[in-house]
């Protein structure tokens, strides 16, 4: 399978965002965040990139920030995960039957890849599923990540429609499920409540 070296170069501007933080948080990961869970999982959840003082900090996607808080509790409730989330990578917490990663894997700054970056990284993306025996599930929590997995299957974005609950038949074997992106300023307006998240994850275990 092919990842990004933690001294990835390949996207110059996210290179030297990487190198700005480590001068200023130099405790901190600050490299491009490695997939979470096991490679025979069913489902895998993707997001758009590692927040900057989150999965960047921690070095463990959805770690350490608002939108980690909703997705690990998430992933607890409905079995996905076992443990104790702690917003650290060594909090013991493990995933079930479910991987987490993310479209892009390095830090944007304000959190917005370009489409280069969105583009060079898709073929970690893409290695990743063909690496995935198991899987049958794809979770694409926002847009950016909806349509990288479509490029990723040669389909073209207008023949599927992004929104939230979104059952998306890519072909005989993957199922894509959309949500909503579960980051701060999405549940603060409202656009996604808890009880919206939780539906799409009761619709993965069929309940």
């Amino acid at each position: 399978m092919k990842t990004p070296d933690l001294n990835c170069r390949f996207c110059p501007r996210l290179f030297e965002f990487r190198a700005q933080n480590k001068d200023k948080f130099p405790d901190k990961f600050n490299a491009p965040v490695p997939s979470f869970g096991d490679l025979n999982a069913q489902v895998l959840v993707v997001g758009l990139a590692p927040g900057l003082k989150g999965a960047n900090f921690s070095g463990r996607p959805f770690t350490g920030d608002y939108a980690g808080d909703l997705l690990y509790a998430t992933l607890l409730k409905f079995g996905f995960a076992r443990g104790e989330y702690a917003r650290h990578k060594d909090d013991g917490l493990e995933l079930v039957d479910c991987r987490v990663t993310n479209a892009v894997r390095c830090v944007p700054p304000e959190n917005k890849p370009t489409t280069d970056e969105m583009n060079t990284c898709r073929d970690f993306l893409k290695s990743e599923i063909a690496a995935m025996p198991n899987l049958r599930t794809i979770l694409s929590l926002g847009l950016i990540s909806h349509n990288a997995v479509l490029k990723i299957f040669g389909h073209k974005i207008s023949a599927f429609k992004f929104a939230h609950g979104a059952h998306h038949h890519l072909n005989d074997r993957f199922t894509l499920v959309d949500s909503y992106h579960c980051s701060r300023y999405n549940t603060q307006t409202k656009r996604l409540t808890t009880e919206m998240f939780e539906t799409i994850f009761s619709s993965l275990r069929g309940v």
